[in-house]
């Protein structure tokens, strides 16, 4: 064991906050540092509302498999029932065709899904079905050359685009004909056959900034955590046993900003890794907001028939059912678009992209809108997640001896999630020498 050590963590998304919390709960003290004027990174309230709607810079979900995003809403005190709405995972459009998994146990309940889906023929859930068993007896492993779209070739054309290519989009960002298989796999195999739960869908009931970054905050500052908002660190430079960042002196330094920002600072010590980060591709994500008066959809998320240019957007949120009207009013009647691997959109422009939505909700919602969608916001986060691609090299934790990264980016099981940064901020933390706690009791003697 060793006292408590002076922690700097460079960056105040969800991995910084993470790191910061874990290092916190480890008797350390905590000193972060974020450069944009609100904590949360990429997954983010915006400042702005409308119509006393609280608006995030993107719709995310989280799944049951999402174990150390739990844990850690936990910790900071934050009821899961409270904020996120969990429901059995279902992949249907508005006439009910697609996947829809049963509660209970995982590989029965896939089963039962996949035979009682609707839509497909009986030759395309048997085809499936016979892919997946395959997979689950290779342990989920294949070539890592392979994309997604090489892995399942296969399949009935009706199955890749109406599940596969979407699911793909969702979970890796990465469109099905660039994405990694290997990791897709990863994700089907920790989604879908995990356990009971696993596969949950797991629906922000809350603005992202109440879902986790408000709560951290609160919680650190309880246990004397300095936190800087604003504030982008300029240099840093090893001193003995420990770290300058911009002339302050730190035993252990997280850099859990963007790849981009940690390569920049990392540089001068560590050009391997930094070379490694900065070489990351990255792809864009396009939210766009409409509102109809008096839509409700069958179900709070929805997919898409998403073909291009035509209708971009792969899925659907209804935010009247899952925020607070009581609280939020503007949140009836509003519906936020998503468009994963978005490069494609962002070139031909929001406004065509938009207007795009706009068309794709009137054909594909129909009776679902009662009035004519208007447009609320289109919100795109260019550098949303890196390009999850076959055999891609990503930067590991350790960076220079007390240097470590955190992020979403960091070499793992996972793409670029929430629960990848969380992972990566924990295993920062940890990575820290112990301390003893204040509250411990102190080790017990022999002897007269």
């Amino acid at each position: 064991m060793t006292s408590a050590l002076r922690v700097a963590i460079v960056g105040g998304g969800w991995a910084g906050l993470a790191a910061a919390v874990e290092a916190s709960a480890l008797g350390h003290q905590v000193t972060l540092a974020e450069m944009a004027p609100s904590l949360g990174g990429r997954a983010r309230r915006l400042p702005a509302s409308v119509d006393g709607l609280a608006l995030d810079n993107g719709q995310h979900i989280l799944i049951g498999a999402y174990s150390a995003t739990l844990s850690l809403l936990r910790t900071v005190g934050v009821d899961e029932r409270t904020v996120l709405q969990r429901r059995p995972l279902t992949l249907i459009d508005a006439q009910g065709h697609g996947l829809s998994l049963p509660r209970g146990p995982a590989l029965p309940g896939f089963v039962r899904g996949v035979l009682s889906a609707r839509g497909w023929s009986l030759r395309e859930r048997m085809a499936l079905l016979c892919t997946t068993g395959g997979w689950l007896l290779r342990g989920f492993r294949c070539d890592e050359r392979l994309t997604v779209a090489d892995l399942t070739a296969s399949l009935p054309a009706t199955l890749r685009r109406a599940l596969i290519e979407p699911l793909c989009v969702a979970a890796l960002n990465t469109p099905a004909q660039q994405a990694s298989a290997q990791v897709f796999l990863r994700v089907l195999r920790d989604a879908l056959f995990a356990g009971p739960g696993a596969s949950d869908l797991l629906l922000p009931r809350v603005d992202l900034g109440a879902l986790w970054p408000d709560a951290a905050a609160t919680w650190l500052r309880t246990r004397d955590a300095v936190l800087h908002t604003g504030r982008r660190v300029n240099a840093i430079a090893p001193d003995t046993g420990g770290w300058q960042v911009d002339g302050e002196r730190f035993d252990r330094v997280v850099l859990a900003c963007s790849a981009v920002e940690a390569a920049r600072l990392a540089a001068p010590h560590a050009p391997a890794w930094a070379e490694l980060a900065a070489a990351l591709r990255y792809e864009p994500i396009v939210t766009v907001l409409l509102h109809a008066s008096g839509a409700r959809l069958p179900a709070p998320m929805l997919a898409l028939d998403a073909r291009d240019a035509v209708s971009p957007a792969q899925y659907v949120f209804d935010l009247g059912q899952l925020r607070d009207p009581a609280r939020e009013p503007g949140a009836t009647g509003t519906l936020a678009f998503v468009i994963s691997g978005a490069a494609d959109a962002v070139v031909r422009g929001l406004d065509a992209t938009a207007e795009a939505v706009r068309l794709q909700a009137t054909a594909q919602l129909g009776r679902c809108l009662p009035s004519e969608p208007r447009l609320l916001r289109v919100l795109s986060e260019k550098r949303a997640t890196f390009l999850c691609t076959p055999g891609l090299r990503r930067p590991g934790g350790s960076i220079a001896p007390g240097l470590l990264a955190a992020g979403d980016y960091i070499d793992g099981p996972y793409p670029a999630t929430l629960e990848g940064a969380m992972r990566a901020g924990q295993a920062a933390a940890q990575a820290l020498p112990p301390t003893k706690l204040p509250h411990e009791p102190p080790a017990s003697r022999s002897g007269p």
